[in-house]
């Protein structure tokens, strides 16, 4: 079994983006240059103002962050391209192109963003953190790895950090790992859904569907609205013969999300399923206050300085 230590719970980091350090920060995009109209008797150098080439337009990272607030990531890449043209020194112009062009869809472009703003600053964590996500989308299990362990090695009271880590270990196969990853993320953020449904997720893909009932039913306690985490618990429910019970998460998936084909193709699947006869459906509330008393304990042996995490259940 693995343990590890966990030092004092510090403050988490913030997950907001990054604010440029002076709004004076500004780039140049040339402006397209008019064609002079070849039968123009004009031959000195004279030029009508509507044929002169426009004067550069200023960029600055508030413009370039403006347009990445409002989901235009695309053009937001474009837009800190040219901010870090002129403030080429500045991590977070790189950090912020890395992460529109992640969002545009454009990996490599973000890769390379990433590595650039480490390069200017190795202990950026925030790009340490992405760039982790975007090395494992482009099934780069290794690099994601090394980078997350980094990132960890800066902040290790990074509840964030640690419930990445879970994700690279649970990529790789290093489920036991993984496992307590996830559980020190929600002993260093006691409120971390992410963290809790990945547990319940990887529990149910381990086949230890009791197990991952708790965190799913806190998770969807305390965002009952996520599709994902409804979705989760339904597909644990489903499996333990709870159909009753996975019905109603799969419908509470469903309403937040209409398009949400996985829980459409749950919901389809047991409905009409009666709940055999002598099972009786688990008190979820009961569970999630388990769960949560649970992380308090944690959270507690973290506050205490205390070595280890308490062993999971049952481990394979």
């Amino acid at each position: 079994m693995s343990r590890i230590r966990l030092a004092a719970v510090s403050p988490l980091l913030l997950v907001a983006l990054a604010c440029d350090k002076g709004s004076s920060h500004t780039a140049t995009v040339a402006a397209t240059v008019s064609t002079i109209d070849s039968t123009s008797p004009s031959l000195d150098s004279s030029v009508s103002a509507s044929s002169r080439p426009l004067p550069p337009v200023p960029v600055s990272y508030e413009d370039a962050e403006s347009a990445f607030k409002k989901g235009q990531y695309s053009d937001a890449a474009e837009l800190f391209a040219a901010y870090v043209e002129s403030k080429p020194e500045n991590p977070w112009g790189r950090y912020m192109l890395g992460l529109s062009a992640w969002k545009a869809g454009d990996l490599a472009r973000a890769e390379q963003a990433f590595d650039e703003a480490l390069t200017l600053d190795p202990a950026h964590l925030k790009s340490m953190v992405n760039s982790t996500r975007v090395l494992l989308e482009r099934g780069k299990n290794s690099g994601a790895l090394e980078r997350i362990t980094g990132a960890l090695e800066i902040a290790p009271q990074s509840a964030e950090a640690s419930r990445l880590h879970g994700r690279v270990l649970a990529q790789i196969g290093r489920n036991e790992e993984a496992i307590v990853a996830y559980q020190r993320a929600a002993a260093l953020d006691e409120r971390d859904t992410w963290a809790m449904n990945n547990l319940g997720l990887l529990y149910i893909q381990l086949g230890r569907y009791a197990e991952a009932l708790p965190p799913l039913a806190r998770a969807t306690e305390l965002n009952p609205r996520s599709p994902v985490f409804q979705n989760n618990l339904g597909q644990a429910l489903e499996r333990l013969g709870y159909y009753t019970e996975a019905r109603k998460a799969y419908q509470s998936a469903v309403a937040s999300d209409s398009g949400y084909v996985k829980a459409s193709t749950g919901l389809a699947r047991v409905t009409g399923i009666e709940q055999p006869e002598g099972v009786t459906a688990p008190d979820l509330k009961a569970l999630a206050d388990e769960f949560r008393a649970t992380v308090q304990q944690w959270a507690f042996v973290a506050r205490d300085t205390v070595s280890d995490l308490p062993d999971s259940a049952e481990v394979q």
